[in-house]
This record gives structure tokens, sequence and C-alpha cells, in this order.
């Protein structure tokens, strides 16, 4: 693991237009929604895990199968394509994921926002190795001189000293507990937590505490910690919700490069319905004409898995994320990208991204309406978001005593 931050040297300049071209980019192995159109990525090797896509049968796979004919076009397709992938590995040096240690100065974030169902959140890590395109928080990266693409998902920023912070942050004689959102900016459970379980101490520490809290996540890691997480559901100081954006395979290999696959999120809210855990779907982001005609399907699956509450937000296309957005468009989905961004536009007001608390969650327009309407006939018919949710109990939170506190606090 480094432990300095990166040189901010002139090739790896935060300029999109420097460091992604505008027309479709020609495939290369490696990593990245854009750059590696093939799949996911092939050169970070890590400890094998069941994130469902070993069961996931290729497009190649399956033409195999059922058109041998087509299947030996889609060999030499691929030899192709791999031959010109070598040439360029020998120009394009493998791009692998590097952790720099953070010890941050302050772990909890506080915001006034009204259209986010919280005040406060923690996150682990700065960076994601899922390589979501259209995540909002690609831009933060932007903030420590790097590019919000590449960097943003193989440059993370571990914040090793968290749960420290926490306890001591707890341990503060005026603290008043109120429900922590986990993971909303970054993945906590991002395929690097599997070494580094900086979530997992985290979560020790609010269980420990008995604080309550909420995460939100697209990885099925989090059943590594349902030892701390059900006990914590029993007592209403836990709630989780498993982000789903579509049910098709082929266009989350692209779209979510590292996450798990829909069928495993799937089976996580089963196992954490099953597990007494109050479990949501948040359907983000709805991307119109590419995982917008899968809303109602992906709400019916994760009600009879087990999923009890409903949300979604459209496709959000801040400062970077636009142009990389664009760039992943072209790539995958040449012949829909103009009519995508109309109806993008069409929601944002004739811009790429509206940012006001009124409109960024939503939209607004015809077809936001018509989107909203979809949305709760969906719910509705489904059984969803009839119970209350959202209220976590305060009551039991542990107070340090005034020995323990002092300990926390000389810590630092």
């Amino acid at each position: 693991m480094n432990r300095n931050p990166p040189a901010n040297d002139a090739n790896r300049a935060p300029d999109p237009d420097a460091w992604y071209p505008v027309a479709p980019p020609a495939p290369r192995k490696g990593r990245g929604a854009v750059t590696n159109l093939q799949g996911r990525y092939e050169v970070d090797q890590r400890e094998a895990y069941d994130d469902g896509w070993q069961h996931v049968e290729s497009p190649a796979d399956a033409r195999e199968r059922s058109d041998e004919a087509g299947a030996q076009i889609d060999e030499q397709a691929n030899a192709q394509a791999n031959a010109q992938a070598g040439e360029r590995e020998t120009s394009e040096p493998a791009l692998r994921t590097q952790i720099y240690e953070e010890r941050a100065k302050s772990i909890l974030t506080r915001n006034q926002s009204p259209d986010i169902p919280f005040n406060v959140s923690l996150n682990p890590y700065r960076g994601c190795e899922h390589g979501c395109i259209y995540c909002f928080a690609r831009p933060t990266h932007s903030y420590l001189g790097l590019s919000p693409g590449l960097d943003f998902e193989s440059r993370l920023y571990a914040k090793i000293n968290a749960p420290e912070l926490l306890a001591r942050e707890l341990a503060k004689p005026g603290y008043e507990p109120e429900p922590i959102a986990l993971g909303v900016n970054t993945d906590a459970w991002q395929p690097v937590e599997r070494e580094l379980r900086i979530t997992r101490r985290v979560i020790e520490v609010l269980a420990q505490r008995q604080h309550p809290f909420a995460a939100i996540t697209k990885s099925s890691l989090i059943e590594r910690d349902l030892d701390l997480l059900a006990p914590m559901a029993e007592r209403q100081q836990f709630m989780a919700a498993i982000t789903i954006t579509t049910l098709d395979a082929d266009i989350a290999r692209t779209l979510e490069p590292r996450a798990a696959t829909p069928s495993r999120r799937l089976r996580t809210i089963r196992t954490l319905a099953q597990a007494g855990i109050p479990v949501g779907v948040s359907i983000a982001p709805v991307i119109p004409f590419v995982t917008e005609p899968d809303m109602e399907r992906v709400l019916e699956a994760c009600a009879e898995a087990g999923a009890t509450s409903a949300s979604f937000i459209v496709l959000r296309l801040p400062w970077e994320v636009s142009p990389l957005f664009q760039d992943w468009l072209a790539a995958h989905f040449p012949q829909r990208a103009e009519r995508v961004m109309s109806r993008v536009r069409d929601m944002r007001g004739g811009k790429d991204y509206e940012s006001s608390f009124s409109q960024r969650m939503k939209g607004t327009g015809l077809w936001a309406d018509l989107l909203k309407q979809r949305f709760h006939n969906a719910v509705r018919r489904l059984g969803l978001n009839e119970r209350r949710h959202g209220i976590l109990d305060m009551s039991e939170f542990v107070r340090a005593k005034a020995q323990e506190q002092k300990r926390q606090l000389d810590l630092f």
C-alpha cells in the first residue's frame, strides 16, 4: 500500500477532454467502463469472491450454444480484437489499483440538503473500484488533482483511522446521536474492503455503542457482516438499501464493471431480508432508453426477493460525469446515444444537468412526470413503501463514561 499521495504529473491531468476522446474508443485489455469494452477488469487479481459473474453466461457463449456458425465468426472477431489489444498493451501498461493510506482529520460529514434523507454520513474510502460510469462522486477526485475517470476507480484513498475517529466522535460528552448513512459517496463494501476491513471496524464501533445507521451498497460483501448487522436490525438500529439499475447482466457488465451481478444483488436482498434486516432497493440512476425500460421488472424482482421499500433517482451528470457518460454511450449504445441525451435534457430544462434541490433527483417536465407515475404505480401494485421507513431507535445509544471519554480523546 502506498503511503504518500500520487504526484500530479502532466500526463494525468483531470481535463476530461484530454483523458477521454470524444470518438468511440477502441477496445483494449484493462479496466474501465469505457476503455474496457470487452468486459470487466482483467489485470487486477484478487482473492476469489462470489460477486455473481462466474455464474453468468457471456453473450459469446450463448451464441456458441445456439448458433455454431455464429460462434465461429465470434471466435475470429475475438481473436482479432485480442491481437489488437495485445499490440496496444506493448505501449499501454496495465492499469492496477493503487491504494493510498489517508489519515483523515474528521470522519462524519454533515449536510443540510432537503432532498437527501439523512443529515450525517460516513465514507471509509475516496474513489471506488466498482467503476460505475454514472457515479456522481467522480468529480470529487478532481479536488485531489486526479482524473474523475480512471483515477477515480484505480487510485483509491483508504481512511485507515476512520474507526478511531468515529469512536472519538461518539465519546464526546455533548454528542447527540442521529442516524449515520454509511457509504453514500463511494461504496463502503467495494472490493478493497475485503482486505482492509475498514468498514467492518466502523460497524464494530457502531455496534458497540448501539448507534443507529443505514447503508447503501451494490456489493454482496455486505453479507460478510451479518453477524453485526442482524442484531442491530433486531434492535431497530440498522437498515439497508441495495442499488440495482437493471436486471440485464450485459448492460450491468459495462455500466458497473466491478459491482456484483444484478442476480447476485437480488440474492443479497433475499439474504438480508431473511436475516431480519429491513432492506430496500434503490433504482439509481434511471437512464432513459438504457435501464429505464427495466424499472418495473427490477421492482418486481426486488419485491419477490424480500425488499419492502423502493426509491429511484434520475441520471445525474454533474461536472466531469457528463462527458464521461457520453463517451460510454458512444462506445456501447452509439445508435441511441443522441436519443438518450435528448431525453436527459428534456428532464433537465434543456441542460445536461440541473443541480437545484427541486430538480436534481427526479427531473422536471412531461417525461419526468411519466417516470414518477410508472414508479409509484408499480410500488403501489407490489405493496412496497407501505411500512414506515427511516425510523431508527436512538434510545439505546450507549454513552461513554467519563474515564472512557478521556481515554478516547487522549488517543488523539
